[in-house]
């Protein structure tokens, strides 16, 4: 691997419009002092470093749950999934992964299978990391069902910061784990509801690493 692989990574094309916007800003605060300008430059490079797309050597074990996204994990709990999905009011475990402002933020599927229902639920933009975001908050929430037939619920919550979800599937279309689904722009989380009996594998303070971490081994 060249030593530029490490640093330079592929960007999103959603974040295309975004770098451009910043760089058009850098130009216009050069032309006023130096060092705003260096500070456009600053945030230039982070806003692309945000949209960052690296590849993922995703595990080929067909029982295990990989993160969605990267982040830490914030909460461990039992919960009951988003009731705009019409499942059962059955309290599941839920693995919350915050994502901060540093983060990647594509998602990606933590099982193979079908996307049974897409639900997306307008909210607040309470900080992502407080417990009540998962109620509060923005959300557009995947039920992936495999092909065992349990299903798995994944759920992206816009943040202080973010204000836009975006999904790349829909509903009936067929996802590999890890395969890229969505992202959501500037901090947030995302909520995995593991199936019945399933316990995870991580605890909280943990980091996760989308596509690559291993959340819960469904054999188990």
């Amino acid at each position: 691997m060249r030593m530029t692989d490490t640093f330079i990574k592929p960007m999103h094309p959603e974040g295309r419009k975004f770098v451009a916007i910043f760089a058009a800003v850098t130009l216009v605060l050069f032309a006023i002092e130096d060092v705003l300008g260096w500070i456009g430059v600053g945030l230039t490079v982070w806003c692309y470093y945000f949209f960052r797309d690296p590849e993922r050597v995703t595990p080929d074990a067909p029982d295990l749950v990989i993160s969605p996204a990267d982040g830490v994990v914030s909460l461990i709990e039992p919960a009951v999934p988003p009731r705009e999905l019409g499942l059962p009011e059955e309290a599941l475990t839920r693995v919350s992964v915050f994502m901060s402002v540093f983060n990647c933020h594509v998602n990606r599927a933590p099982v193979a299978g079908k996307v049974e229902k897409i639900a997306y639920k307008p909210g607040k933009f309470l900080n992502a990391s407080l417990d009540k975001a998962s109620e509060d908050n923005e959300r557009n929430s995947l039920v992936i069902r495999m092909e065992d037939e349990r299903i798995l619920t994944v759920t992206q919550i816009a943040g202080l910061v973010a204000r836009r979800i975006v999904s790349f599937t829909q509903e009936g279309a067929i996802l590999d784990r890890g395969e890229r689904f969505g992202l959501i722009r500037f901090g947030s989380r995302l909520d995995i509801y593991l199936p019945d009996g399933v316990e995870p594998s991580v605890k909280i303070g943990q980091t996760m690493i989308a596509g690559e971490t291993v959340i819960a081994d469904l054999s188990k």
